[in-house]
C-alpha cells in the first residue's frame, strides 16, 4: 500500500492481534525514523520512544495498561514520550545547520533566546511535549500502515506506573501507547462526524 489517501482511509484502530506474529526490529526502526520526520516547534523534536517488542516486557506492561489484551498480543507496543526539556535539543538540532551554512550562528542565537524564554513556563513545556509528540505518534501510525502493520493508540494506562516500572527519566512524560501488529480479524469501522459540523469559516 503506497497511496497516501488509501493509507488514511484504511487505517483503523486494531485491538485484536495475532500473538504469533513478530515484527522485525528493522521494520520498527524504519517506522520510528519516519515518525521522527514529523513537524515540531522550532524543529526541537519533542519525542522519545520506548519500545516493547518482547513478550516478557509486554507482560510487565500489561497491568500498567489495565490488562488490555492487545498489549500482550500485538507484535510490539511503542510508548510515545513527550520531552519536557526539548530546549536542550538546540545544539544538536541547530549546530549541523550552522556548520553546513544553512543557518547563521546569529539566527541560531535568536532562536535559542526564543526557545529558552518559552521554556521558563512549565505549562508551555508540558503542552509542547504533548502536542508535538502527538504529531510524531500520528505519523508513526500512518508509517506503520504504509508498511503493512496495523496499530491502535492507547490512552488507557497508568503513566506513573509506567515511569516507575521502566525507569523513565523525569525529562519525559508519557503521552500514549501504540500497539503494532497483524490483526486476527478486520478492525471495526468507526463513523466520523460530518466535517460541516466541525468547521467554521472565519470572516
Amino acid at each position: 500500500m503506497s497511496n497516501f489517501f488509501e493509507i488514511i482511509e484504511e487505517r483503523k484502530a486494531t485491538k485484536i492481534y495475532d500473538p504469533n506474529v513478530e515484527i522485525p526490529r528493522e521494520d520498527l526502526v524504519e517506522i520510528l525514523e519516519l515518525a521522527g520526520k514529523a513537524p515540531s516547534a522550532w524543529n526541537l523534536q519533542h519525542w522519545n520512544f520506548m519500545v516493547f517488542d518482547k513478550k516478557e516486557v509486554q507482560q510487565k506492561l500489561l497491568p500498567i495498561a489495565y490488562n488490555q489484551q492487545q498489549v500482550l498480543d500485538s507484535s510490539a507496543v511503542v510508548a510515545v514520550l513527550g520531552d519536557l526539556e526539548a530546549n536542550k535539543n538546540v545544539d544538536p538540532v541547530f549546530d549541523p545547520a550552522v556548520e553546513s551554512g544553512a543557518m547563521t550562528s546569529e539566527i541560531k542565537e535568536v532562536l535559542n533566546g526564543q526557545i529558552q524564554g518559552a521554556y521558563q513556563n512549565e505549562q508551555y513545556a508540558r503542552d509542547a511535549a504533548f502536542s508535538n509528540a502527538s504529531l510524531a505518534a500520528m505519523q508513526l501510525m500512518l508509517a506503520a500502515k504504509a508498511k503493512g502493520w496495523d496499530t491502535c493508540a492507547i490512552g488507557g494506562f497508568n503513566p506513573q506506573q509506567l515511569v516507575e516500572q521502566f525507569n523513565i527519566s523525569s525529562r519525559y512524560i508519557p503521552v500514549m501507547l501504540i500497539s503494532v501488529g497483524k490483526p486476527l480479524q478486520e478492525a471495526r469501522k468507526s463513523d466520523r462526524l460530518n466535517i460541516k459540523d466541525l468547521v467554521k469559516w472565519a470572516d
